[in-house]
């Protein structure tokens, strides 16, 4: 069991908590904080939280207090972090780690000067369904991962500091490119070092000083590509994709919408029916258990096991510094039209991984590359000459 020091009254804060006190959780917020005094008052009695206070320093520091959740504003992390180190306190970030990587370095740096453990809430890696691909990927299920393709759109954030770029940062790439991004790594191997992107981010619809839509490509060291797509302008609640191409086989995965809980309504569902859902009138797509769906559930259940075995978290602060420098390459490579290097300061991952390869041979003279099954029944097989590099193809029957 371990007491919570929970930062931040809003949405995220909201369904932290809900993990956090789910199915009769052990771990318990004790204290929650709130620049608003009336919210953070009602926060805590909605769940059943003993404390409130509008001082970031006095949660951290309550002496009941075992572990730090950081639900804040991005502009707020740092000084979140500095107060949990300086207390020797486990921390917990939610993304993206900083705003960019100089910042997120600073609070990698802060937490492992001082010894604590710490854990970067990339929920969107934990799902059910993703945590289940991710096990089948180890096992060679795709073969070796080629490209992945991971989707976050939806109509816009919940507050008002996601729109202001002094307060988070950035835009959408920045809010949600981080999600994509950290899902790439998990399917290709967060320790294949990713080496440079080309990204395009621009201000379509929404009046802000931020892009609300970017399209990325990140190019890791063996070749396998990760792509984001994301937006703020996307209409019809959010969508949630991800696909993984592999040298022998493929994973799609849909974490929100069409997920096989449809209801239509003509009267209107009267309530709340998922995150970023525009209506409650038509036809609408309700989550069972978003907290679980969401990854949340798992998170937690890791980022705390971590903290009660003394270990280390699936995703730390050092995870979330490698996200960072990513984005910051992305914003250079939206500048530049170019494609950006990844300036890594730290890089703990392989020293030089080689390049994907799915070559085997056919025959001592042949190099297999393809093999498919015609209309007419025959079998088709492309291959490749060793010697001369002629491609050849071989038709064979089928016996009945």
């Amino acid at each position: 069991m371990a007491n919570v020091a929970m930062l931040g009254a809003g949405f995220i804060g909201d369904f932290y908590t809900f993990s956090l006190h789910g199915q009769r959780n052990r771990d318990h917020v004790v204290i929650i904080y709130s620049r608003d005094k009336e919210r953070g008052k009602v926060f805590a009695k909605k769940h059943g939280i003993p404390r409130w206070t509008t001082s970031i320093k006095e949660a951290v520091n309550d002496p009941e207090v075992e572990v730090v959740v950081i639900g804040l504003p991005n502009n707020l992390h740092l000084e979140a972090v500095k107060l949990a180190a300086a207390a020797g306190k486990a921390v917990l970030c939610t993304k993206p780690l900083g705003r960019n990587a100089e910042e997120a370095k600073q609070m990698m740096d802060l937490v492992e000067k001082a010894g604590i453990m710490n854990g970067y809430l990339e929920d969107l890696v934990y799902p059910p369904k993703t945590l289940k691909a991710l096990s089948s990927v180890r096992a060679g299920a795709v073969g070796q991962v080629t490209w992945v393709r991971s989707r976050e759109t939806h109509p816009g954030p919940h507050s008002d500091w996601f729109w202001t770029k002094e307060i988070s940062g950035g835009g959408v790439l920045l809010d949600m490119g981080c999600h994509c991004i950290e899902i790439a790594r998990n399917y290709i191997g967060k320790d294949i070092r990713p080496v440079e992107v080309i990204c395009w981010a621009d201000t379509l619809v929404k009046p802000i000083d931020s892009e609300d839509n970017a399209i990325g490509l990140v190019r890791y060291e063996n070749g396998a590509v990760g792509q984001f797509e994301v937006s703020w302008t996307f209409r019809g609640g959010m969508d949630l994709r991800d696909e993984v191409m592999g040298t022998d086989g493929t994973i799609w995965i849909n974490n929100f919408l069409r997920t096989g809980f449809e209801i239509f309504t003509a009267g209107g569902k009267k309530g709340y029916v998922a995150e970023k859902t525009e209506t409650d009138k038509g036809w609408l797509f309700p989550v069972g258990d978003e907290v679980v769906e969401l990854g949340y559930t798992d998170m937690f259940t890791d980022m705390f096991g971590a903290f009660e075995k003394k270990g280390k978290a699936k995703e730390t602060f050092y995870d979330g510094y490698i996200v960072n420098e990513i984005m910051d390459a992305c914003y250079r490579s939206a500048t530049s039209k170019k494609w950006e290097p990844v300036r890594l300061k730290v890089w703990r991952g392989n020293k030089k991984t080689p390049k994907i390869s799915g070559i085997r041979d056919y025959d001592k003279d042949h190099i297999f590359i393809k093999e498919e099954t015609m209309p007419d029944g025959k079998v088709k097989i492309i291959i490749k000459n060793k010697k001369t590099g002629k491609i050849t193809q071989r038709v064979k029957s089928i016996v009945p």
